[in-house]
């Protein structure tokens, strides 16, 4: 384990973290609010924090294996964590600790669940910082050091962005590391800026427009209104939000074949056809589903694409309380949940590339039962998967229905019903934030003991970073100098 370029690495993140506050001070100043200080000094800190990492502990040259890799990237994610949750708990905002690093965690792992019972009752400043939060973890922000670091952008440390690009597409074969980093950042910041304008155009105010347009882009889901997308009754501002929430799911390769010219190769990419082919379906079964609820097919189709657009994205905005809708609307979100977004997105879930795959290696053993001479290959895109992409993808599978059925285990000593128990988990691990039952989109996760919180902190945190990179942290092997 390379521990002095993990201290150098958090200490760029420390640095990178204490410019990022600064968008909450300069909030305050605006608003004229005495919070934006504790953004100011706590700022301040991570970058002294900071540069004294990267003078400390130094390193002759930055080269990163697997191991260390991952292991710096999910320190990376705690300690932003820890350092971004400060200003809302000194300010006594969010009082409890725990609550405020729940929050905090939320908002960089892009998951969107919540402990506040009033979000209204913050200030702009404390709402800017956690949308912004949104905003800072839906790329990630190991992405955006390796495109502005000379060191950490090399070819060589492909593995800090397998650490922390959701799905299984990066690849060895990734080219000039820092400029493609630097292209997914320019097509993320690009796409963000486009939604703000065209919140404006629809009327909505500039500092929502911004709090909005982090959040969705991030698929967050975090909003500054106790109503949350409601309190916006403009069919043109949902339609937009909802049209974005689908963009953001979607894999940034394939802006990079737009860019590129190469629109041919987009038709070829199965994952996109099967991420708008479960949208497409899905939103048409629900719109069926309540159809008697909302009187027209309009206001229906309207009501059922923004959540399914919302829930397969892992976004997790609300526009009604989804829990009065008919059982097979309800089933068909718990199933969104688990699918998530496409590999390479802002989204979290389990991937449409895996679950695509998955199904592929299924359809294989049945063709092998029926003619076990055969040689058969799974293939994706017209192109042969490498055998340890399926194989990582099988453990991957194991490994997450284990991490479930624990966190299942240990959340259920709260003695809530099944379906708030079983959707709280299910909504941690895949970055959804609200659930069913009593964490729907008109509830939230406060009633949890500490023990619970804990335990979904662990689960956001797993969930965005795909497992591996935080579990690899409690390997005492994994410590050890090789």
């Amino acid at each position: 384990m390379s521990k002095r370029i993990i201290v150098y690495i958090l200490g760029w993140v420390l640095i990178l973290e204490g410019a990022a506050m600064q968008i909450a001070t300069v909030t305050s100043l605006i608003y004229g609010e005495r919070e934006g200080f504790y953004f100011l000094f706590t700022g301040l800190a991570c970058a002294i924090l900071g540069f004294l990492a990267l003078k400390v502990k130094k390193p002759q040259n930055i080269v990163l294996y697997v191991k260390s890799a991952f292991a710096a990237t999910a320190l990376s994610w705690i300690v932003m964590s820890l350092a971004g949750c400060v200003p809302f708990w000194i300010s006594g905002e969010i009082p409890s600790f725990i609550d405020a690093f729940f929050e905090t965690v939320s908002g960089f792992t892009t998951t969107g669940a919540s402990i506040l019972t009033n979000i209204e009752g913050l200030s702009n400043c404390m709402l800017i910082w956690r949308s912004f939060l949104n905003w800072l973890g839906g790329m990630g922000v190991i992405v955006f050091l390796l495109a502005i670091i000379p060191k950490l952008g090399g070819q060589q440390n492909i593995y800090l962005m397998k650490a922390e690009s959701p799905g299984p597409i990066i690849g060895k074969s990734v080219p000039h590391m820092r400029s493609y980093a630097a292209m997914l950042y320019g097509i993320y910041i690009g796409l963000t800026f486009l939604e703000f304008i065209l919140l404006l155009c629809g009327g909505m105010g500039v500092f929502d427009a911004i709090n909005v347009s982090f959040a969705t882009s991030g698929t967050g889901g975090f909003g500054i209104h106790n109503a949350g997308i409601a309190a916006y009754d403009s069919y043109f501002l949902q339609a937009v939000i909802a049209v974005f929430m689908l963009l953001f799911g979607l894999n940034f390769s394939v802006y990079l074949l737009i860019i590129a010219g190469k629109l041919k190769q987009i038709l070829k990419i199965e994952e996109v056809w099967v991420y708008l082919g479960i949208t497409l379906a899905s939103t048409v079964l629900i719109t069926l589903n309540i159809l008697s609820i909302y009187g027209s097919v309009y206001d229906a189709f309207h009501q059922s694409f923004f959540y399914v657009s919302s829930i397969i994205t892992t976004t997790g905005f609300g526009l009604t309380d989804v829990n009065k809708w008919p059982e097979l609307s309800k089933a068909i979100i718990i199933i969104l949940t688990f699918i998530g977004a496409t590999a390479g997105s802002t989204g979290g879930g389990f991937k449409i590339s895996r679950v695509v795959l998955l199904f592929k290696e299924v359809k294989k053993e049945f063709s092998l039962l029926i003619h076990p001479r055969n040689i058969k290959a799974v293939k994706m895109n017209g192109k042969t998967v490498n055998h340890d992409i399926m194989r990582s993808t099988s453990v991957f599978f194991v490994v997450y229905i284990g991490v479930f059925a624990i966190s299942l285990l240990f959340v259920s000593i709260d003695n809530k019903d099944f379906l708030t128990t079983f959707s709280s988990v299910a909504a941690t691990i895949n970055n959804t934030g609200p659930g069913l039952g009593n964490i729907g989109p008109v509830g939230n996760y406060s009633e949890f003991s500490i023990l619970s919180k804990i335990v979904l902190i662990f689960d956001m945190l797993a969930g965005r970073l795909e497992l591996f990179p935080l579990l690899l942290l409690f390997s005492p092997s994994a410590w050890k100098k090789s």
